[in-house]
């Protein structure tokens, strides 16, 4: 199936999702906030992979929102319009703008909830939705030219689609806030050291290569494992210690099973990589 936003190929059990508007700076149009979440969850539904590469084209990851997403017809937050042939009551106006921008969280929170983890390959600017985006991904890595700007407070307004919330709990809250208040750009150098990226790399093709090389080991485990790990450190991040004990031992008691532990034990012992069975297919194809 081809996207407007995307180009997606799925081989050794890695999905690599490319931004493919380089030109336009991979900005957020309609599109985007269509296609993401259709090819996230559909990777997620039918176990199709077992690790998600997101990378970019072009000089820069992405500049952020595309201005046609305020804009009517095809805007996702596009308001106006009229019912039965009537205007639109303000009320309604502004409920129908809460509702466009949930629709915008929950495209970046589909990388949460996907049972796989999201790798995020980051190039260049990495600038308001973008930032957004990268937070709600597992695991982050950057080129050496590569910065981070929370550049929503730029432009008079405050950042809502998942930074406020996310980036405070990878990166210390003091960082997160002088970000957030100040607009400046973080770069490369500066997000490893505070852990908002896990490593950085000389080059773009370098960094795909390291990137997918990660990918490729975190898919040779028990993606059974690697989902029920994914799920609990989520848990964990928004609960007390105590609830995350408590979770973790429910998960267990219905997740674990021995086949993969015995696959593990008679591939080391015969000198072999083990091949595991797949995620099953969520019901339904949910």
């Amino acid at each position: 199936m081809g996207y407007e936003c995307f180009d997606v190929e799925i081989a050794d059990q890695v999905a690599h999702l490319r931004l493919n508007r380089g030109d336009e700076l991979n900005t957020m149009t309609p599109a985007f906030w269509r296609e993401l979440p259709e090819i996230v969850d559909r990777i997620d539904a039918e176990g199709s992979a077992r690790v998600i590469v997101l990378s970019s084209t072009g000089k820069h990851f992405s500049a952020g929102m595309d201005l046609s997403v305020f804009t009517g017809g095809g805007g996702v937050l596009g308001g106006g319009g009229s019912v039965d042939g009537e205007p639109v009551e303000v009320g309604r106006q502004r409920a129908i703008l809460r509702e466009g921008v949930r629709v915008l969280q929950d495209t970046f929170t589909c990388l949460e909830r996907a049972r796989m983890p999201v790798l995020a390959a980051i190039q260049g600017g990495c600038i308001g939705g973008a930032v957004d985006l990268v937070t709600a991904a597992d695991c982050r890595y950057a080129t050496a030219d590569a910065f981070f700007c929370i550049q929503e407070i730029n432009i008079g307004m405050t950042a809502d689609v998942g930074t406020l919330q996310r980036l405070p709990k990878i990166i210390p809250e003091g960082v997160a806030r002088e970000l957030a208040y100040t607009g400046r750009r973080m770069p490369a150098e500066r997000a490893v050291e505070v852990g908002l990226v896990n490593q950085v790399f000389a080059t773009h093709d370098d960094l795909l290569a390291g990137v997918m090389e990660i990918a490729a080991e975190i898919a040779s485990k028990s993606p059974l494992a690697i989902w029920g790990t994914k799920e609990s450190i989520n848990f964990t991040r928004d609960h007390s210690v105590a609830d995350a004990l408590d979770f973790i031992a429910t998960w267990q008691t219905g997740m674990f099973q021995p086949g993969d532990m015995l696959e593990c034990f008679a591939a080391k012992s015969e000198q072999r990589v083990p091949k595991f069975q797949g995620l099953p297919p969520r019901p339904g194809g949910l």
